[in-house]
């Protein structure tokens, strides 16, 4: 039977190792997830979805009990989806992520030039080079991507294009990157090695405005997150925990996501009306906008994929 989620972010660990200008620092207490309360929730979400992310905040390679909780993941027939700077890699966290149970590793490249933008990278991307050209050998089977999510700030243009130069040459790979990300977001290098290329987005935040009381997100339908105090939360943007909808350490998963206050937040969506206040402030919503009317002018609700009677004007319509 298909899983309910596409996956669940299980974040081991809010701490992190840098301080990046595009991600907010976190106000929660620091903490890493512990062996008990990681076994549970693992167990917890197996039945309900088939891939795990180990982060919402943090970075997931400062775990001391990283690979253990991979061996966990495997035993429980769940790939793991890791997202990382890749400045701790070294000889023995590489050996760990060839781990069997990691489907895919995401190497956030913006993070070196935020925190040390006059340090030469060199080293850096060897090490990075070097583990791909090993998982290439190892682990054919994953994918890897190489992250560019700065894309339309000042000077990023010419920075992804010394930085795809560096990739082509450090991998020997011979990829033609289209000029317009909207276009081609993922440039293949070679193998299952990609570059994935976005824009910035904004962390939303109960300080800011309301941005509408209108909109539909993927979250409670195609995901959920688990802080690392075992806060459940609806979205993988909920930094804070301001939707807190319980803790999966004292009561059941499936409890927590079937409660009111689960049900009331994934109805809303549905219909598109924001329930929670965080999600009315939340700027990322707007990216399911632009779909959401195309879908509706051919008559397709994103979220359910049925036709419907509804029409927009012609001005919606794709051409």
């Amino acid at each position: 039977m298909p899983k309910r989620f596409r996956k669940i972010y299980i974040e081991i660990s809010n701490v992190c190792n840098l301080r990046c200008s595009f991600c907010p620092e976190v106000v929660r207490d620091k903490q890493f997830m512990g062996p008990a309360l990681f076994k549970k929730t693992a167990a917890a979400v197996a039945p309900l979805t088939g891939v795990v992310c180990f982060h919402l905040m943090g970075e997931p390679l400062l775990h001391p009990q990283f690979e253990s909780y991979l061996n966990v993941c495997g035993q429980l027939g769940l790939r793991v989806e890791l997202t990382t700077n890749g400045i701790l890699l070294d000889e023995k966290r590489a050996d760990a992520l060839m781990n069997p149970a990691i489907s895919q590793i995401n190497f956030s490249l913006q993070s070196f030039e935020s925190n040390f933008p006059e340090t030469d990278d060199s080293i850096y991307l060897k090490r990075l080079f070097h583990f791909t050209e090993r998982a290439l050998c190892e682990r054919p089977d994953m994918d890897i991507y190489y992250r560019l999510w700065n894309d339309g700030e000042a000077g990023a243009r010419a920075a992804h294009d010394r930085m795809i130069e560096k990739i082509r040459q450090g991998l020997g790979a011979d990829f033609h990157p289209h000029k317009r990300i909207h276009w081609q977001k993922n440039l293949h290098i070679k193998g299952r090695v990609y570059i994935h290329r976005d824009v910035r987005f904004e962390w939303p935040h109960p300080s800011r405005p309301v941005r509408s009381t209108i909109g539909f997100c993927h979250g409670l339908s195609s995901h959920i997150g688990i802080l690392a105090d075992g806060t459940v939360v609806p979205c993988c943007l909920d930094k804070e925990g301001v939707i807190n909808l319980g803790n999966c350490g004292s009561r059941r998963l499936s409890q927590i996501i079937n409660a009111p206050r689960a049900l009331s937040i994934r109805q809303g969506f549905r219909n598109r009306i924001l329930v929670e206040d965080l999600c009315q402030k939340c700027t990322f919503i707007s990216r399911f906008d632009r779909d959401y009317l195309l879908k509706n002018a051919a008559g397709i609700y994103p979220f359910c994929g049925n036709r419907c009677e509804k029409t927009l004007p012609p001005k919606y319509i794709p051409k």
